[in-house]
């Protein structure tokens, strides 16, 4: 893997008033063919139970949480978001083919070193990860499942996140300038 200072990227990406009007007929769509918004943590959440489950289903029987998605005969993975998980990911992946961005790269400011950037992310990762299952799901979910129907919990948790963004950012300019 390649560490590389963030340069200014000059290559040329969809207008975001595009992508913003698209992601909201594919948000449209996922609510008419499933009957359920966007987001990756409950697809995330199953996949996680579905291995425990291989390893110890007398545990995932026993905890009255985990039993309601995966419990008895229940099976986690069939539920339509760990579909919309797999195709954000394959398509994710064809659009960086079919645009040649597929590389393997750690992106980072001068001043930072590659793991300072990797303890970074991966802490910042694990706090979003953890306030994503105490908020009941994930920022794409909260904010575009929950904000399409004008869910008060939705735009606190987004009010949240941008305030916590907002707040943090003084402290870590300096990764990136």
């Amino acid at each position: 893997m390649e560490a590389v200072d963030a340069p200014v990227r000059t290559e040329r990406y969809i207008d975001p008033y595009l992508a913003g009007a698209l992601l909201g007929v594919v948000l449209f769509c996922a609510y008419a063919l499933t009957g359920t918004g966007l987001g990756a943590s409950g697809a995330i959440n199953r996949a996680q139970l579905s291995i425990v489950k291989l390893v110890a289903p007398s545990h995932v029987d026993s905890i009255k949480h985990f039993a309601a998605t995966a419990g008895g005969s229940r099976q986690p993975l069939a539920d339509p978001s760990v579909g919309m998980l797999l195709g954000t990911l394959l398509g994710g992946f064809a659009s960086g083919l079919l645009h040649r961005r597929v590389r393997v790269e750690l992106r980072k400011g001068p001043r930072a070193t590659a793991g300072t950037r990797l303890l970074l992310a991966f802490t910042g990762g694990g706090i979003m990860g953890f306030g994503a299952r105490l908020a009941r799901g994930c920022t794409s979910g909260q904010a575009l499942s929950g904000g399409a129907v004008l869910s008060v919990g939705s735009f606190a948790f987004m009010f949240s996140i941008f305030g916590a963004g907002y707040a943090l950012a003084w402290f870590f300019r300096k990764q990136w300038i």
